[in-house]
C-alpha cells in the first residue's frame, strides 16, 4: 500500500466559477431623490430643475449609483431621468432601485454577457461559499446559461458539492 496522498480534487476535470469574480469593483452610492421634492413628496419642476443644476455631481465620479425614492411620492416618469442624465458623465452605471435590487441587476447583465464557450460539454462546479454576497438571482441567471451547454452542473466546493444539472 502507498503512502502517496493524491489530490483527486486537483485532478478532476471540474471547471469552477466563482460569481464573486464577477463583482463590481468600485465602490456603490444610493441616491435619493426625495431630497428634492418639496417635503419629500412634491416635485416642483423648476425647483427640481435648479436643485439639479446646483448639484455637485463630481461625487459620484466612478461609482456605481442606485437610483430611488424613499417617500410615497408620485414621480412623473421623467423625473430619474432627468437625474440620471446629470449623473451619466461621472458615474459607472445608474440603476433604479435599492442597493440589493442594483446588485442582482448588475449580475444579471454580467451573467447574460457571460461566455459560456468555455464550459461546452464540460463538468461545471458554481462555487457556493463567497466572502462578498453574491444574489441568488445571479446563480439561478447563471444554472440557466450553463444548462445549454455544460455537460453537467454541481454547486458548492469540489469535495462536497451538489449535482444540480446533468445532459441527457
Amino acid at each position: 500500500m502507498s503512502d502517496e496522498i493524491i489530490n483527486r480534487v486537483a485532478q478532476s476535470q471540474l471547471m469552477t466559477i466563482d460569481l464573486e469574480q464577477l463583482y463590481p469593483k468600485g465602490q456603490s452610492a444610493v441616491l435619493d431623490i426625495a431630497q428634492w421634492l418639496d417635503d419629500g413628496i412634491v416635485l416642483r419642476e423648476k425647483e427640481f430643475r435648479a436643485q439639479l443644476k446646483a448639484q455637485d455631481w463630481t461625487a459620484y465620479d466612478g461609482q456605481w449609483v442606485a437610483l430611488y425614492c424613499s417617500t410615497d411620492a408620485i414621480l412623473p416618469a421623467w423625473a430619474p431621468l432627468l437625474v440620471s442624465s446629470y449623473l451619466q458623465p461621472f458615474a459607472r452605471k445608474v440603476f433604479w432601485g435599492s442597493l440589493e435590487e442594483m446588485e442582482v441587476q448588475f449580475f444579471c447583465e454580467e451573467i447574460r454577457l457571460f461566455d459560456c464557450s468555455p464550459y461546452i460539454d464540460k463538468a461545471v462546479i458554481i462555487k457556493g461559499c463567497s466572502e462578498k454576497s453574491v444574489p441568488r438571482q445571479a446563480y439561478i441567471e447563471l444554472i440557466l446559461k450553463l444548462q445549454y451547454v455544460a455537460k453537467s452542473v454541481f454547486y458548492g466546493e469540489a469535495c462536497s458539492s451538489v449535482p444540480l444539472y446533468k445532459k441527457k
